[in-house]
């Protein structure tokens, strides 16, 4: 879709800029800090399955999966058969939800996150890349580096937890595991705004 759209722009003599990545297409790939300061790039998990989840742990769209425990063991089931899986905070000039690197690893260790890293996106480079517009806003990218799926977490886009509603997520995983084509690459994901 992008494609066409910047063809159509070209063609019109305007300028066009892709916003967000493509499912289909390869992944952007990023370069940023963890909340322990360490470097996390994309091509680090190369040949892994890759889930960016983005994650602001004041909004209440998280918390419906956090505080009951849904969210970790969704990553410590996954992270257990070899995909990776990053948080990503994004946050433009004093909009961090979190005051210090410290109280970053403070929630991740008392809510029991199962995720590999949790990476913070000062600037919002990543999200931009990606076109994260939500907490939590889900891509999935498969094992070729290709982006899978993109959009919410679930088809629940209420503020409780159901535990019968579809989870996109593991239905994706589950079937670039099996080798087969993501029935539902795309969805609008639903939540908090991202904080640009």
């Amino acid at each position: 879709m992008n494609r066409i759209l910047a063809t159509v722009a070209a063609l019109a003599g305007i300028t066009w800029i892709a916003q967000g990545a493509e499912v289909g297409q390869p992944a952007p790939q990023f370069s940023a800090k963890d909340c322990c300061g360490a470097d996390v790039k994309l091509s680090d998990y190369k040949g892994k399955i890759v889930v960016l989840e983005w994650f602001n742990p004041n909004c209440p769209y998280v918390k419906k999966f956090y505080d009951g425990g849904h969210m970790q063991k969704l990553q410590e089931t996954y992270t257990g058969k070899g995909v990776a899986w990053l948080q990503v905070v994004t946050f433009g000039p004093g909009k961090s939800p979190f005051a210090s690197m410290d109280e970053a690893m403070k929630y991740t260790a008392d809510k029991g996150v199962k995720a590999n890293k949790l990476v913070m996106d000062d600037g919002g480079a990543v999200g931009k890349a990606y076109g994260a517009k939500t907490t939590p806003h889900m891509f999935v990218i498969d094992k070729d580096g290709k982006l899978a799926y993109a959009g919410a977490i679930d088809d629940d886009r209420g503020a409780k937890y159901n535990p019968s509603a579809k989870n996109y997520v593991a239905a994706a995983i589950d079937e670039i595991m099996a080798g087969k084509p993501v029935s539902t690459p795309n969805t609008q994901s639903y939540g908090c705004g991202v904080k640009y």
